[in-house]
């Protein structure tokens, strides 16, 4: 990818942050909740329609989703406006974005009433030893395969190097996208110091590192390419709305990293009061059952039943790896320079 194109895109993913994360007023919003997410959670197809209706039910309190691209720039605006917040709760920072946040000082630590009983403390400890973050959905990151492509299933992520493959890859740019930044962090943690020879070797194979999940997913989908980074519940999604069942996860013995996504309430935040009833409402059975069929990955809460699509199109690998998030930090500029070289 030339170096030219990177900039570009990455001007126009920091406008369109720029333009979803609209100012609000802060002025007598005690009536309102307002919540920065990512695109795909509060488009038609996402998580926010249904929750929104049904806390407002429940409480009274108006409730409002600002789309902020992805979630990487979720935390970007949240940072941007610490000394003036216009929020009051932040969706969709995982842990690859959990350390970053807590230093930044944006966040009030919270503990949502029944948090305990209700996340399993494994998921809660990927976000952090406090209650900065809320735990609401994980999943783990997998490579998903259009097995229509009538090319040999890659067995690792080394394999993706194969010439066999060039121009077969959609990936997500890590400074936008927590797809993208999870994908970074797989070869941090598989390869070490060793990950710059790794992206070296793959660049040619790459078609486009799109700015969010949404574009990305969208461009396999349209079959710009065989290969996507994306989760492995995805496939359930496609079984579901389009009847098809040729989009496959590929698990690696290797290993995959696991994504838990939280939520957060924002120091200074202007109706902090209406912020924790939101936190409290998040992780309930009511709000949690409308994941699995909008965001696709696994809902916190156990007591939810899993529709029959996830047995069908989910997996589960069978091996997690960690890559230190500081290190994945440090990695997204070496990455993007290897793809701008």
């Amino acid at each position: 990818m030339k170096r030219t194109h990177i900039i570009v895109f990455s001007l126009l993913s920091s406008l369109f942050a720029l333009a979803g994360c609209a100012k609000k007023d802060n002025a007598a919003r005690l009536g309102e909740v307002v919540v920065y997410s990512y695109d795909s959670f509060v488009g038609d197809w996402g998580a926010a329609p249904e929750i929104k209706r049904l806390f407002e039910e429940q409480t009274g309190l108006a409730l409002t989703f600002v789309n902020c691209g992805d979630g990487v720039q979720v935390l970007s605006r949240a940072v941007l406006e610490k000394d003036a917040v216009n929020a009051d709760v932040v969706l969709g920072l995982d842990n690859n974005l959990a350390a970053q946040a807590i230093e930044a000082g944006i966040l009030e630590a919270y503990k949502p009433a029944g948090a305990d009983d209700i996340i399993d403390a494994d998921i809660k400890a990927q976000l952090g030893a406090g209650w900065e973050l809320t735990p609401y959905d994980y999943s783990h990151f997998a490579l998903i395969y259009d097995t229509r492509a009538g090319l040999p299933e890659p067995g690792s992520l080394e394999d993706l190097t194969n010439d066999i493959y060039r121009k077969k890859i959609i990936l997500m740019d890590p400074r936008t996208s927590t797809p993208g930044l999870g994908f970074v962090a797989w070869t941090v943690a598989l390869f070490g110091d060793g990950y710059p020879a790794f992206w070296r070797s793959l660049k040619d194979n790459i078609l486009t590192m799109a700015p969010g999940w949404s574009a990305g997913y969208g461009l396999f989908t349209n079959g710009e390419a065989p290969l996507v980074i994306s989760y492995a519940t995805s496939p359930a999604a496609n079984i579901t709305y389009d009847g098809i069942d040729y989009y496959k996860a590929l698990v690696f013995d290797e290993g995959h990293p696991l994504q838990v996504e939280g939520a957060g309430l924002l120091k200074g935040a202007p109706n902090k009061k209406g912020a924790q009833l939101f936190l409290d409402f998040l992780i309930s059975e009511e709000a949690q059952n409308a994941l699995p069929l909008t965001q696709w990955m696994y809902p916190v809460n156990k007591a939810v039943v899993l529709p029959e699509s996830y047995a069908q199109g989910a997996v589960t690998p069978a091996k997690t790896v960690v890559a230190d998030a500081k290190a994945v930090q440090e990695a997204v500029q070496t990455v993007m320079d290897i793809l701008a070289d």
